[in-house]
């Protein structure tokens, strides 16, 4: 069997894909990533065929002008302009981006003849090359899966089967007509807009040989352990963006600026002296001298792993640190900063398991830590998810299940 996987964005949705790459590859099967260049990294050292074809693209992109207007419009309410943001968002996915998607990728997927496609979120193309050559294609697990309306992706995605030559569909599910890959149960979905479909257990073995370093190892264990992480989308889109032109994406898509984020939480942290707290940077630039002897600092752990021994997650609330979250039963504190981190919060609360926080300052920082980690009955709810996730068959089984998909 052939597979195609697609992945845009930041190296994060690559390390979704990689244990379902991973597991394809062991069984025997040739699997080929088409990536952006930032991404291929994530790959290279697994038995995949890395073609780096998609340039660095952002959904959103081609629209720029619009959201910016959005955004900046003081008649609208946060409501208002988060929907007009994604809709906005989902006229270019299925448009100017999907075009160039469809420019990369097609050739590829000619030459490869895959017997499955298994896309990026925010790859609309691969809907398109799907239906060309006639093979399912399905998403994998992503943020972008989740928050995007179908009903808002079926005009654009109509007006290009038109253009070549493919029967337009009135169905919305139309996107996902073979279902959609996931690693969180049906009742913990994060996915507002599509059904339940094919589900596997989230694994913590991602980066094959990670080690936490020895010096946490000899933290004290009397006092919660906390960790604190900007995750790796926002450092990566400002360092691509927030220069000269680009400082006008950053603006319009509403993302803040990392270094102010991670100072904010580090005076939050500060004022933890009951706990024990790390933070990782991720490489943004910070004054980390003068720090209470209560917090500590790197520029990057394996996250997987440390959760398993953490009592409370800091996080941005992207879908990965999310779902490695319910897996290791890490009650949470989200600190949303742009695109599906706003839903992905709200969708943590309506579990139970963490708190949003909408006090960006300090002092609302701490105290929705201290709210979490004072409230048993969080910890309780994330057992029970990491439970839930325990049951879901292995990702192993998913081999199978796309052997028969492809007949």
């Amino acid at each position: 069997m052939r597979i195609l996987i697609t992945t845009l964005g930041s190296p994060s949705h690559g390390r979704a894909q990689l244990p379902l790459a991973r597991a394809l590859a062991a069984a025997g099967h040739e699997v080929v990533a088409a990536t952006t260049p930032p991404v291929a990294p994530v790959f290279e050292r697994d038995d995949v065929r890395v073609v780096s074809c998609i340039d660095d693209v952002l959904p959103g992109y081609h629209v720029m002008a619009r959201l910016r207007e959005i955004s900046e419009d003081p008649a609208l309410d946060d409501e208002q302009r988060q929907t007009g943001l994604m809709n906005a968002m989902s006229e270019s996915m299925t448009g100017a981006m999907a075009e160039e998607l469809l420019g990369a990728l097609l050739p590829l997927a000619r030459d490869f003849r895959p017997d499955v496609v298994l896309r990026d979120g925010m790859d609309m193309g691969s809907v398109l090359i799907g239906e060309l050559l006639g093979v399912p294609q399905l998403p994998t697990p992503s943020g972008s899966s989740n928050s995007f309306d179908p009903a808002t992706l079926l005009p654009g995605l109509n007006t290009l089967r038109e253009a070549r030559g493919l029967p337009v569909r009135e169905d919305p599910l139309s996107i996902i007509p073979y279902g959609r890959i996931d690693y969180v149960p049906q009742d913990y979905s994060f996915a507002r807009h599509l059904p339940h479909s094919w589900a596997y257990r989230q694994t913590v073995d991602v980066d094959r040989g990670h080690v936490l370093p020895e010096w946490i190892a000899d933290l004290p264990t009397d006092r919660p352990l906390v960790f604190a992480a900007t995750g790796t989308a926002l450092p990566l889109l400002h360092e691509k963006l927030g220069t000269g032109a680009g400082t006008d994406a950053v603006r319009a898509l509403g993302m803040p600026d990392p270094a102010e984020t991670l100072r904010s939480i580090i005076a939050a942290v500060s004022r933890l002296e009951e706990c024990t707290v790390i933070v990782a940077t991720m490489g943004i630039p910070a004054d980390t001298g003068g720090l209470p002897p209560h917090v500590h600092t790197a520029e990057r752990l394996p996250q997987p792993l440390l959760l398993e021994s953490v009592d409370l997650f800091l996080t941005h609330g992207g879908f990965n640190s999310i779902r490695e979250s319910l897996r290791t039963a890490t009650p949470m504190a989200v600190l949303p900063q742009f695109g599906d981190q706003h839903p992905n919060a709200v969708r943590v609360e309506e579990l139970g398991i963490g708190r949003r926080v909408t006090d960006t300052g300090p002092d609302g920082i701490a105290a929705v830590c201290r709210e979490v980690l004072a409230d048993p009955g969080i910890g309780a709810r994330a057992r029970r998810a990491r439970l839930a996730m325990l049951a879901l068959p292995d990702i192993e089984s998913a081999v199978a299940d796309l052997e028969k998909l492809a007949g």
